[in-house]
């Protein structure tokens, strides 16, 4: 190994740095929402996880690459160069930097999560509390408009808004939001690319790409596209009081469909896109 060549605990540390870097700030950016109705509309959060993106790739990209979500690394191992060796480290320090920002959020957030669920009349672990699980794991569709106002919760309009996206749709927007992500990222990155951003500006656009799709399909999914982001501080909440509500195992696979697979399989569509249709024309 040489000097210039990261270690095996340099890229996880990098990874891990980068991924509770952006779990930090977007979920926070959420949790700021649900507490206390902090952001003005929905593009104010996903420009807060689109930033997270540009700081994680601009903080830890030269040691590790900056991939900070599963889906980018299992992409990576079927369509780049990127040692497949490498892919259980990488997912391991993802999962981990996720796992310590819910933590951490939760250390700075939780009076606050408690107020909401009094003001609401929602119990921890009850149906309601996926009001405050959403600031961890995510529901589809979004129950975080349910935080605002003084209204109690009402249990008939979330069973009416859930019946606005069924299964399908969230599995085929994580998909799709997925594929559209990582198709820029192999796009962006990619030196044979004339097009792509100038050196070290790769991360912009990657960000830019994030806080677009949030937008568009957030109101879905919470627009998650990294398995990542999901898994790890769902069990959190899990562990911290939310039970069943934030980790429904065995009566709901949503979690697992929507939030791992689908990212999965997007990344590996979109990787895949750009390998084997975009790429050749650059040659």
């Amino acid at each position: 190994m040489t000097d210039s060549e990261p270690t095996h605990r340099q890229l996880f540390l990098a990874e891990l740095t980068g991924t509770f870097l952006l779990i930090f700030i977007g979920c926070g950016a959420v949790h700021a929402a649900v507490c206390f109705g902090a952001q003005a509309g929905l593009w104010q959060v996903a420009i807060c996880w689109g930033v997270a993106i540009m700081l994680a790739i601009h903080c830890t990209g030269a040691i590790s690459g900056a991939h900070i979500n599963p889906a980018i690394t299992v992409a990576m191992c079927c369509w780049s160069e990127f040692p497949r060796s490498r892919a259980g480290l990488y997912i391991a320090a993802q999962l981990t930097g996720a796992f310590l920002a819910a933590a951490a959020l939760y250390l700075l957030f939780s009076p606050a999560l408690a107020q909401v669920e009094q003001r609401k009349g929602v119990v921890r672990g009850k149906p309601g509390s996926e009001i405050t699980a959403s600031c961890y794991g995510e529901f589809f569709p979004n129950p975080g408009g349910f935080a605002a106002g003084e209204e109690p919760y009402d249990e008939q309009q979330h069973a009416e808004l859930r019946a606005s996206v069924p299964h399908y749709a969230a599995f085929m927007a994580e998909v799709i939001g997925t594929a559209f992500l990582a198709l820029v990222v192999f796009c962006v990155t990619d030196d044979q690319n004339r097009d792509a951003p100038q050196a070290r500006q790769a991360g912009i656009f990657i960000g830019l790409t994030v806080a677009v799709l949030i937008s568009v399909i957030a109101p879905l999914t919470q627009a998650c596209f990294n398995p990542a982001r999901d898994f790890a501080p769902r069990l959190f909440a899990f562990l911290a009081g939310w039970g069943q509500i934030a980790w429904p195992i065995g009566s709901d696979w949503g979690w697992l469909t929507v939030y791992i697979i689908a990212p999965i399989v997007g990344a590996i569509i979109g990787g895949g896109l750009y390998t084997t249709v975009l790429k050749p024309a650059f040659r």
